[in-house]
């Protein structure tokens, strides 16, 4: 892994930058991706300073081909070819996201319910966590099929495996992700280009705060704790519990592993509630 270069969509999150940060203390050139293009830099400049390993920031908009082919450009000017690509950009809406977990006497309809829903709010999240993962695969990988080697790791979630209630768009757009996963991993086996993911269980980012805890006292939601009963770890994931995973699963430690996605989770989709 000394050497490689790594991109991550997403980069300046609070879970991809801890994958960046990990990955360059093992030695990995590490380009945070991101639409802020001051947090990027700002984050590839911790990197850097913390490990010493060089990493760059660079501006992209994962639903702009044009977009990733400029930062395509900065990357190979600076670093050269690409060796592993971390699709890390996603996130849900509010606008598709429904205030009932299931049709009620007191469903408002149209107001708390799935038709209450907005088109927009479902188009909007397809398109960042679906569309968001294939652009950026098909701008940053062909460089590793060029040199015959590398690996893609995409980001899933619990919700691809069960939907949760209340988020209909993130939960079938992550199933999306795990069957374009599999598809990419068959259609590149030959090349040397590896394909696989990583479903995360409960992590507190910024897209799902407002779901799992209260902005006026700062306690759980009542699906926030649903979601602690159920882990039978009896906690939330911090960022740094994925990194184990994502740096095997980049590495030729797992070279005959192609087309999974490994839930990191805590157990949550292990247990039946019972």
């Amino acid at each position: 892994m000394l050497g490689k270069v790594c991109v991550i969509t997403g980069g300046a999150g609070v879970i991809c930058s801890s994958m960046a940060m990990f990955l360059a203390s093992k030695g990995v050139k590490t380009v945070i991706a991101d639409l802020n293009l001051d947090a990027a830099q700002n984050v590839a400049h911790q990197i850097s300073e913390k490990t010493g390993t060089a990493s760059l920031g660079v501006q992209i908009n994962v639903l702009d081909k044009s977009s990733l082919e400029k930062a395509l450009q900065i990357i190979r000017e600076t670093f050269g070819k690409i060796d592993f690509l971390i699709n890390g950009a996603g996130g849900n809406s509010p606008k598709a996201t429904s205030q009932d977990e299931q049709i009620n006497e007191n469903t408002q309809s149209g107001v708390t319910d799935f038709f209450g829903l907005e088109i927009e709010g479902f188009q909007k999240v397809f398109d960042l966590n679906f569309i968001g993962t294939v652009l950026p695969t098909m701008v940053f990988a062909k460089d590793m099929v060029e040199s015959k080697s590398g690996a893609i790791l995409n980001i899933s979630s619990m919700n691809s495996f069960r939907p949760l209630t209340k988020i209909p768009a993130y939960s079938a757009a992550k199933a999306a992700i795990n069957n374009l996963t599999q598809w990419l991993a068959v259609h590149f086996a030959k090349t040397g280009v590896r394909v696989n993911a990583i479903a995360p269980g409960f992590f507190i980012t910024n897209q799902n705060r407002f779901l799992l805890i209260d902005e006026k006292t700062g306690n759980l939601t009542p699906r926030g704790q649903k979601v602690i009963t159920h882990t039978p770890v009896g906690k939330f994931g911090e960022p740094e519990d994925l990194n184990s995973a994502v740096y095997f699963l980049l590495s030729e430690e797992s070279h005959f592993i192609n087309g999974i996605v490994i839930p990191v989770d805590g157990g949550f989709s292990a247990f039946s509630g019972v």
